[in-house]
Parts: structure tokens; C-alpha cells; sequence
């Protein structure tokens, strides 16, 4: 069985979750597209050896991560099992509810019915008693928050998850859902949310300036715009790369001559700074302190050892911001 290095805390820093008492490391692991039926396992217990290793306590799944939907949970909690036993209580393990997942009317978006069963279902999947964070993954246009808000607060009284968070939500909602779960005397304490130098949605529907109001924490999922904020791309598309192997999330047509110019900049300003691009991206979501922790997600272990890098200097200059912003807007 894996023995976890006697080092493991040295380095990496900390975070409080907005006012609660939830601290997460600044890098933490995402399970997304690297831990299905289509990765190999003993790559999988490498990657999440050099994370935890390293200091990552975090490890952030969903239900619908694979592929298939389900796949990543299973594969951890079977790496949970054989390897990671002993650690339980230093690990912070997330899952989420809220795309599909099963036919017919009650697999799907926001319903209490919906957020409970597939609950069931993940703490199934990767052996477990509890959660965590439980989230619920997307904002449900037809359910009332009331419901979906009372879910997650029996999720967590039931003792099915410590702590609920809320991911793809804008301010407006963000406070209307924060109200409904004060009233309900539930611990919500994170949002999770797509932000990246290419995307600065949460900074201009609220959220960002919401979650920071309101004293909840925020983690930031694809700071690497699906790895458009990494040197990969400045020398071709490589055989390897998702625009080949998966065209869902990044397309060709992205790469054109002026976002490869952006790029070829952005590279050079983190040239200047000591940094790799990647890393840079990742410090600057980390930036001002309202983003807690950030995602990366890794195919091997070397990708998280690099990455974990950018945790070790976050500070820009005001002529570095505004040079990036520049050059990204």
C-alpha cells in the first residue's frame, strides 16, 4: 500500500473558504477527463500519489466525469480503497449533481429527487460514507432554488456531506441560494466556477464580487482555457492533443492567428517572470486572494509537479495586470 511522503505539508499554502473554517491547498486535483474507462489505472494512483504527495488534499470529482458518467468515481474510490485508506481524514473529496446522468425525468438539472439519488449513487461509486463538499453542479432554470437548496441542506444534516457548495452560479443567484441556506443553518462554503485570463465571466455576472461579499470561498475550474494558456499550441496542434482526440471543449478553429498571437505574448511575459505559461495562468486566478484554491488537471504525475509550481509566487505588479489584461481583452 502507498505510504504518503512524511513532507507532504511542507510547502504548499492554505486557504480559508470565505469566513468558514474550511481551509483547501492552493492547487487542487480535478478528475475530470484523465481518470475514465479510457485512462490506465496505474497512471491514475501516479498522478494522485504526486498530488497528495505534495501537499493537493483536495480531489474534485462529479458524478458525469469519466468517460462514461461515473467512471472517475469509481476509479478513485478504488484508489481510495487500496490505497489512500489510511488518509481519509486529510483529504477533502467534492462531487457534484447536476447534468445528466440517467433517462427520463429524474436524472437531471436541479430536483431534490434528482440531487439525493445521484448522492446515493456517488458515495456508492467511491465507497464512502460522505462527502466532503456536495455540490450542486448548475443552475436549474425550472426548479425552484428552494428545493434545490433544501437537497443540499439534508445532504448535509443526513451526514451524506460536510459542507455544500454551489458551481456555475452567478451573483444574483449566488445570494438568493445563500439566504435560503443561512435560513437553513447549512455550512455553504464554496463556489466553483470557470475562470482563466481568456474568461473573465465570473468577474462580470457578479460572482466573483458576490462570493467575496458574502464571505464564501471560491475555487476556479479550466484556468488553462483547456490548455490554451500553455506553451502546447505555439508549435502546432500535437496528435495527442483534445482538439484531436476530443473536439467537445476545444476546436481548431479556437487556434486562430490572433489568439495564437495572445498566447505567443502571454508566454513571454511569463518568461519574464520566471514562470511557465501555465503556471502564470494559475497565479493569476490566485492572484487577489478571493479565489481560495484552483483546479489543474493532469495526465501524468510530472504535469502536477510543474503546475503546483505556480502556488510559489502569485504576486503580480500593476504593470504585469495590466499588461496581461491588455493583451487578453
Amino acid at each position: 500500500m502507498y505510504s504518503a511522503s512524511e513532507n507532504r505539508y511542507d510547502s504548499m499554502p492554505y486557504n480559508r473558504l470565505g469566513k468558514s473554517g474550511l481551509k483547501l491547498p492552493a492547487i487542487s486535483l480535478g478528475l475530470w477527463h484523465n481518470f475514465g474507462e479510457t485512462a490506465r489505472y496505474d497512471n491514475m494512483k501516479q498522478i494522485c500519489f504526486a498530488a497528495f504527495d505534495n501537499g493537493i488534499t483536495h480531489f474534485d470529482l462529479a458524478n458525469n466525469y469519466g468517460p462514461p458518467e461515473g467512471a472517475a468515481e469509481i476509479n478513485f474510490g478504488r484508489i481510495l480503497k487500496e490505497e489512500f485508506s489510511a488518509y481519509r481524514d486529510e483529504l477533502v473529496i467534492s462531487t457534484k449533481a447536476g447534468y445528466w446522468m440517467w433517462p427520463g425525468p429524474y436524472g437531471d438539472w436541479g430536483s431534490r429527487k434528482y440531487l439525493l439519488s445521484s448522492l446515493d449513487q456517488s458515495l456508492s461509486r467511491l465507497g464512502l460514507d460522505y462527502v466532503d463538499i456536495f455540490y450542486h453542479h448548475r443552475m436549474d432554470p425550472e426548479t425552484p432554488l428552494e428545493e434545490t437548496m433544501g437537497a443540499l441542506a439534508f445532504a448535509v444534516q443526513s451526514g451524506k456531506a460536510l459542507y455544500a457548495g454551489l458551481s456555475n452560479y452567478d451573483g444574483e443567484t449566488l445570494r438568493k441560494a445563500t439566504k435560503i441556506l443561512d435560513e437553513l443553518k447549512v455550512p455553504f462554503v464554496i463556489n466553483q466556477n470557470r475562470y482563466s485570463i481568456f474568461d473573465r465571466t465570473i468577474e462580470n455576472n457578479g460572482l466573483k464580487k458576490t462570493a467575496e461579499e458574502l464571505g464564501k470561498g471560491i475555487i476556479a475550474f479550466s484556468p488553462l482555457a483547456q490548455g490554451l494558456l500553455t506553451d502546447r499550441y505555439l508549435g502546432g496542434i500535437p496528435s495527442d492533443s483534445r482538439i484531436v482526440t476530443d473536439g467537445r471543449f476545444l476546436r481548431e478553429n479556437i487556434l486562430t492567428e490572433e489568439k495564437l498571437g495572445q498566447i505567443r505574448k502571454l508566454n513571454e511575459l511569463a518568461a519574464d517572470r520566471g514562470q511557465s505559461l501555465a503556471q502564470m495562468a494559475l497565479s493569476w486566478v490566485l492572484r487577489d486572494g478571493i479565489v481560495n484554491s484552483v483546479l489543474i488537471g493532469a495526465s501524468k504525475p510530472e504535469q502536477v509537479l510543474d503546475n503546483i509550481k505556480a502556488a510559489e509566487n502569485t504576486a503580480f505588479s500593476e504593470d504585469e495586470l495590466r499588461l496581461i489584461d491588455e493583451i487578453s481583452l
